[in-house]
């Protein structure tokens, strides 16, 4: 039999033995409770390392599969897949090509061809005057997806050469038709097909592997790492200009824009663990405006210097959830988020236990409301008559609550305590949304912005590498923006890839002709 003692050992030492509360049990019993404690231990472990640690169990194929929810899959499948060694061919070393559009379709595929001749003023020989005739043609195939069925798409340009320079044994001259540069030297991507895949990818959230088996069990044997090395690089040579050009112009001719940030995990960056948070950061233009962009930047921090180094040069308002990295950049006036003060007190509420009220948490909201509705009667204004009705309307009630709140105190670390300091500290920039008519009282634009990029990273839980997140941030960045114009993204993404290798030939400016205002009205919803 074993004995234990209860209460307290002061309690204890000082009772005679009569006097001490004892509990006897069996040995067999007290083993029982050794084998449940333990039990309990486990489980609890096991909890904690479910829900903070690394799953380091998982197969490398689980692994995968994962990783290719975002936007570095050719990284990791070069890393999987080894390249093919090269053939030997008497004498010499072939290198493997990318390979024939053809090898991966089915023969019954519809062809599409595009004949292209020379003008007709460019046909004369210039040796004789002769008019030249067609002696060849060089062929392109490439893949076009639209949104209904593929095909193959054969351009066709024709090689030009004079007959009666070459009866007469005349140096005979030759003219091709100038080719229209490709979307990928090399390669039989298209447009459309690049277009389709990033669609699916970014707005649809289905990941390549996924797209991989849909187009083989349609006979289309395209891989995922053909399409994942397909928006690489085109993310790399025509997108990333384009995302310049439109940071320029949010940065430039802005003066009122949202910000917000929100964690993403990248496994492979130097200086850091696997487990470490890294950052994807939004900025994008207000409710002023009818151009409007919307950029992330993934960031492998959340200090200061990351919003400084983004917003360089700017110099207006901007609008946050009072996180401390966005405060004291030159050139920026600090405004806050009543959304973000009425959150605090809603949770406020939620913690008071069943059937119990906080009064101060129910002014708190009270408050807020008052405000959101003034807000709702004025959006119908001009930005100056917003700003009239805010002074003569909103401000008695900014000045009302914080009488109130100067008189509230609650634990500091209690769901109110925190309301109430969170009101307090970020005063001088709430009550900044008082300084423009253009301004709004929240910044809910940003938080709906960067929702798009949270859904899609309950999917893909993290990124390789540091390369794999910029050029996701690339792509949201392009697709955010011309949703938000009220452009379709698979036509917007056609007609940028489709004009930009024939623009940027000649035109060092040109991704300035591919903004989103630009766009043709057939981009358009």
């Amino acid at each position: 039999m074993i004995t234990f003692y209860t209460g307290s050992m002061e309690n204890i030492e000082n009772k005679t033995n009569n006097e001490q509360d004892t509990i006897t049990i069996s040995r067999a019993e007290y083993e029982n409770l050794v084998r449940e404690n333990e039990w309990f231990r486990e489980q609890l472990l096991n909890m904690k390392r479910k829900q903070f640690g690394s799953s380091a169990e998982v197969t490398d194929e689980e692994v995968y599969v994962q990783m290719s929810l975002l936007f570095d899959e050719a990284e990791v499948i070069a890393n999987k897949e080894p390249e093919k060694p090269a053939a030997e061919v008497k004498g010499y070393t072939r290198q493997n090509r990318s390979g024939s559009v053809r090898d991966i379709v089915p023969e019954d595929i519809k062809v599409v061809e595009i004949e292209h001749d020379l003008p007709e003023e460019d046909r004369t020989c210039p040796q004789c005057g002769e008019i030249m005739e067609i002696i060849g043609s060089d062929v392109r195939e490439t893949l076009v997806i639209p949104q209904n069925e593929p095909y193959i798409q054969r351009d066709i340009y024709f090689t030009y050469g004079c007959a009666n320079c070459k009866e007469n044994d005349v140096s005979t001259p030759i003219v091709k038709t100038p080719k229209d540069p490709a979307l990928i030297p090399g390669g039989f991507a298209s447009p459309e097909a690049v277009a389709y895949i990033a669609y699916q990818k970014f707005v649809m959230h289905a990941p390549l592997y996924r797209q991989e088996m849909d187009w083989n069990r349609r006979k289309i044997m395209l891989s995922r790492q053909t399409m994942a090395n397909w928006m690489i690089r085109c993310a790399n040579d025509w997108l990333s200009p384009l995302y310049q050009a439109l940071k320029q112009e949010l940065i430039h001719n802005h003066d009122l824009l949202h910000a917000d940030e929100t964690t993403v995990q990248v496994l492979h960056e130097p200086g850091k663990t696997p487990q470490s948070k890294s950052y994807m950061w939004l900025y994008r233009t207000s409710g002023d405006t009818d151009q409007h962009i919307v950029l992330y930047e993934y960031r492998p921090g959340r200090g200061d210097q990351y919003p400084e180094a983004f917003l360089n040069g700017y110099e207006g308002y901007l609008q946050t959830d009072g996180y401390q990295s966005y405060t004291g950049l030159p050139g920026v006036i600090n405004v806050g988020c009543f959304a973000h003060l009425r959150r605090y007190f809603i949770e406020a509420q939620t913690a008071m236990p069943k059937g119990k009220r906080s009064a101060t948490a129910d002014q708190g909201v009270a408050y807020c409301d008052q405000l959101f509705k003034l807000e709702r009667d004025f959006q119908d204004l001009s930005p100056e008559e917003r700003k009239q009705q805010r002074e003569l309307h909103s401000k008695p009630v900014l000045a009302a609550m914080w009488t109130w709140a100067e008189n509230r105190n609650a634990a500091p670390k209690s769901k109110l305590g925190k309301a109430l300091t969170y009101l307090k500290n970020q005063w001088p920039y709430l009550n900044n949304y008082l300084l423009d008519g253009r301004i709004e009282i929240s910044n809910n634009r940003a938080e709906r912005s960067i929702k798009p990029f949270v859904m899609s990273r309950k999917n893909f839980l993290f990124a390789n590498t540091q390369k794999g997140a910029d050029a996701s941030a690339v792509i949201f960045s392009i697709i955010e923006t011309a949703k938000e114009n009220q452009l379709d993204p698979y036509r917007y993404l056609v007609w940028v890839l489709s004009s930009a290798p024939k623009l940027s030939d000649d035109n060092p400016e040109w991704a300035c002709e591919l903004l989103p205002w630009k766009a043709p009205g057939s981009c358009k919803t």
